[in-house]
């Protein structure tokens, strides 16, 4: 997996403040994406670990709420597996005391079933929609994008939206 940045304090990203990793590889290609640049899987530099080091290390700053991983797709086919495994381990790490959210492409409908997607807390999914862009809405750019409640929406067996 290829990434292009970790934002280590963002407030646009979720809530709280929070440690962004920006992959790379996107197969949706929204019209006027806001980060055309990360589409390309082979874009930016190989998340090795060095890359790693660097983002526990933000993430283990006592003021972070947690982790938010955009793009890019981090759920493009490409980066499933490796983000899954950060994922996992950054439960192990930090256990329910921070969150992880995470900005997808894909709809809940489609991604619901993934590995990995239970130890996620906050899913904002749909693509944008140039058309339907809203600069009201909150955590997302386009009215058909929701922001969902992932363990709550597993348990349920309906979207439930924060």
């Amino acid at each position: 997996m290829n990434y292009h940045n970790i934002t280590k304090e963002d407030m646009l990203n979720g809530d709280g403040l929070r440690t962004v990793l920006w992959v790379a590889g996107c197969s949706h290609h929204c019209k006027n994406c806001q980060n055309p640049e990360t589409w390309d899987e082979n874009g930016g530099i190989p998340f090795d670990k060095d890359a790693e080091d660097e983002l526990f290390e933000a993430l283990d700053k006592s003021y972070i709420s947690g982790i938010t991983f955009s793009g890019g797709d981090p759920l493009f086919v490409g980066n499933r597996s490796e983000v899954f495994r950060l994922i996992k381990k950054f439960r192990e790490k930090f256990g329910d005391k921070k969150t992880i959210w995470l900005y997808t492409g894909y709809l809940w409908e489609q991604i619901k079933d993934l590995e990995g997607i239970p130890d996620i807390d906050v899913i904002a999914e749909g693509e944008f929609i140039e058309e339907l862009k809203d600069n009201n809405i909150h955590w997302v750019g386009s009215s058909n994008q929701r922001v969902l409640d992932v363990k709550k929406s597993l348990s349920s067996g309906k979207v439930v939206l924060i």
